[in-house]
């Protein structure tokens, strides 16, 4: 038995579990891509909970970066990047309900070498941006091309050879009533880009508005923690996700789940704040639902919990915490 039959999507979602039908949104059917989340663009797709997407992603730039002669600043428009599938309506989904979207599958697409790196002027995590504001040269730009391969991985090099671990860098629900930059984390998911939020997965959402409007894109095939130099490899997809709602289940930041453990993903800076978010979250979400104590649990998580760290480079860092589903189930 898979894990997903007991997963928190698969006993308390609409559809327990069982997937409806698929849908395919190609780049002719997604047309125009978007560079915010919010409820004022059309969906492009309606369905009912249960259902598979199976979506054409493009990569981080949209395919602008070809060659490791090109310039960034040259060919991309700041904020017009981490284009977005969607908005997906959701049908059924409400204010104070959860979108549950387990990731089912993920490849790369297109011509090789389909893998982008870069180090683009004023941004990563070792230099002088907008925000840190220094005197310092900006570090010369630098475009790095890779093939991807689900089988034998990303070729950095003739001697190293990364192995393929693909997630969404972005993905979230729509605001209550803003628009937000597909380049910014926070209590909705967004430009999270966090690890784990990878095949085999499910990422819990809270629903803002009727329909939830599910955005998704800006596929990695590979990231360490940190994202360090901004870019990790951005790659384009055909990504399939199976979405289901849970009805009046509320919470603030979005929670994740997989075979392993619980985690709580939080987004701010500083980083710090970050931290405390998701593990405030954790906290309350053990005392909500697992039978511990408030108390109990912020002392548990002293020794057991784990922080992953998704993005340092962002306008705002994402972090998220966690404990282990084995550790959790001896309290039961």
């Amino acid at each position: 038995m898979s894990w997903f039959e007991t997963s928190i999507m698969a006993r308390r979602g609409l559809a327990q579990g069982k997937a409806g039908t698929t849908h395919s949104l190609t780049e002719a059917v997604q047309g125009k891509y978007h560079y915010t989340l919010g409820p004022y663009a059309e969906p492009v797709l309606h369905i009912n909970p249960g259902d598979l997407v199976t979506a054409e992603t493009h990569d981080a730039f949209e395919g602008k970066l070809q060659s490791e002669s090109d310039k960034p600043s040259e060919l991309l428009n700041m904020p017009y990047l981490n284009p977005q599938n969607g908005p997906i309506y959701v049908e059924s989904a409400e204010k104070g309900d959860c979108l549950a979207v387990y990731i089912r599958h993920m490849k790369p697409r297109g011509p090789q070498p389909c893998g982008t790196t870069a180090l683009i002027n004023e941004f990563g995590g070792l230099v002088g941006t907008g925000d840190t504001a220094l005197l310092n040269t900006p570090l010369p730009e630098r475009v790095k091309k890779v093939e991807v391969d689900p089988v034998s991985g990303v070729k950095w090099s003739d001697r190293i050879t990364l192995p393929y671990q693909p997630f969404i860098g972005t993905i979230g629900v729509s605001p209550e009533i803003e628009a937000i930059s597909s380049l910014v984390p926070d209590y909705y998911g967004g430009n999270m880009d966090l690890p784990d939020v990878g095949p085999d997965s499910v990422l819990y959402l809270p629903v803002h508005t009727k329909g939830a409007y599910l955005y998704l894109g800006d596929c990695h095939a590979a990231q360490g923690d940190g994202e360090l130099c901004g870019v990790a490899i951005e790659h384009p997809t055909v990504t399939t996700v199976q979405v289901d709602l849970i009805k009046n289940w509320t919470f603030k930041w979005p929670r994740l789940e997989n075979e392993q453990f619980y985690m709580t993903i939080g987004s701010s800076r500083p980083m710090e704040d970050a931290a405390r978010i998701a593990y405030r979250e954790l906290v309350r979400w053990l005392a909500a639902e697992f039978g511990f104590d408030e108390m109990d649990a912020y002392l548990l998580l002293t020794q057991a919990g784990r922080v992953r760290l998704g993005n340092m480079v962002d306008p705002k860092y994402t972090l998220g915490a966690s404990i282990l589903k084995s550790i959790v189930g001896q309290a039961r």
